[in-house]
């Protein structure tokens, strides 16, 4: 016996017949036939590059900064991380620079020894080098080792000589006449000891290096110097490079945060980037920027994940010579956070900018600090 329709069921069947009525045949089928799960369907992204404030310092011979020319490739469909290295070729080749590259600040012995590592999200590849002198564009053999080695790193001479067998131009000597003599000044003002002391752990390397940024020889940034690129595309490809010469005047051999994958740069294309510029040894003993992606993973905003790693080195720094008059950090330390929504951010362990280029152009904006005030006060 068929079941009695009820004044609920009489009124919405109505509904739906007179709905039904107005639509064309085939969308009537379709209105009425049995319903699926919905499909959510993500709108594009809206393509990015972030960096550290230098990609906005260096020029082409086209006038473009090292953003821009990341930012109008990426656009114009070029791979996310041909497009980022080629900006930060710019700086690399920029012998006014002195962070990265050619004519960057050179160790102890006055030799300019390079470190880079670059990720790609899509093809979950990765590739670095350490220590590598002779060579003006270290982001490029990072990359050569990412697509033509079935290793992450190479360093010293190993890594010389796989740019020179991939016909790299190595040259004899990086430095330019400004970073040579600015080395020439930090060996007047000091002697060879730059092993920490057992019981002060202090050198008087870094106490003289650190004047000569307070006298405006070095420019605070430069002294650690160092430029992380990330970016994303449309259809939400990200990756990142990281490229340095590293701590100004350092143990020759000395390798820092840059090279390492988790360090000075990670990357997870289902969920986002980060990298870093500053000291690299607060960095490596907390691999920070695997952190802050994981940190996203887990549901944070970059600004959010960023500011977490931050109080985690700032609560892992006890050391008395790593500490300013207020008990903080008394050096600089700064990451750049993207998601694979397109948000964004700077952070940093005291105030500082960093780069942005988007569809409203290229801008230095302020990060978002843990800490007011300078590492020096």
């Amino acid at each position: 016996m068929d079941r009695k329709m009820n004044r609920r069921d009489f009124v919405v069947g109505g509904a739906m017949a007179g709905v039904a009525a107005t639509l064309p045949g085939s969308l009537q089928a379709l209105e009425l036939a049995p319903r699926g799960p919905a499909v959510i369907v993500r709108s594009a992204v809206k393509p990015l590059v972030i960096s550290a404030a230098n990609g906005m310092r260096s020029r082409d011979a086209a006038g473009k900064s090292a953003v821009e020319k990341a930012y109008e490739m990426i656009v114009g469909g070029s791979d996310v991380l041909d497009a980022l290295i080629a900006g930060v070729n710019i700086i690399e080749l920029d012998p006014k620079d002195t962070s990265v590259g050619y004519g960057g600040l050179p160790n102890a012995d006055g030799v300019v020894q390079l470190d880079s590592s670059c990720m790609h999200g899509p093809l979950k590849r990765a590739g670095g080098v350490a220590a590598i002198e002779g060579v003006k564009t270290p982001s490029q053999v990072a990359r050569a080792v990412m697509n033509e080695t079935d290793n992450h790193l190479l360093v010293g001479a190993g890594a010389q000589d796989f740019a020179r067998r991939l016909g790299f131009e190595i040259l004899p000597d990086l430095n330019t006449p400004e970073s040579r003599r600015l080395w020439l000044e930090w060996k007047r003002r000091t002697d060879s000891e730059h092993y920490p002391d057992p019981k002060t752990r202090a050198t008087v390397g870094m106490q003289v290096g650190l004047q000569m940024v307070r006298e405006g020889l070095i420019e605070a940034e430069h002294y650690y110097g160092t430029i992380n690129c990330d970016g994303i595309n449309a259809r939400g490809d990200i990756c990142g490079v990281t490229t340095t010469s590293g701590l100004a005047f350092k143990i020759p051999g000395r390798t820092g945060d840059s090279p390492i994958l988790g360090a000075g740069l990670y990357v997870d294309n289902d969920i986002g980037a980060a990298g870093s510029t500053g000291r690299g040894e607060a960095n490596l003993y907390n691999l920070a920027s695997f952190l802050i992606v994981e940190n996203m993973r887990r549901g944070m905003t970059p600004k959010d994940a960023g500011l977490d790693a931050l109080r985690r080195i700032k609560a892992n720094t006890i050391e008395k010579r790593l500490l300013n008059s207020r008990g903080n950090p008394n050096f600089y330390l700064n990451f750049y956070a993207l998601n694979k929504r397109g948000e964004y951010a700077g952070l940093s362990m005291y105030p500082a900018r960093f780069a942005v280029c988007d569809e409203r152009g290229s801008r230095l904006e302020d990060t978002v600090p843990l800490l007011t005030g300078s590492a020096t006060d």
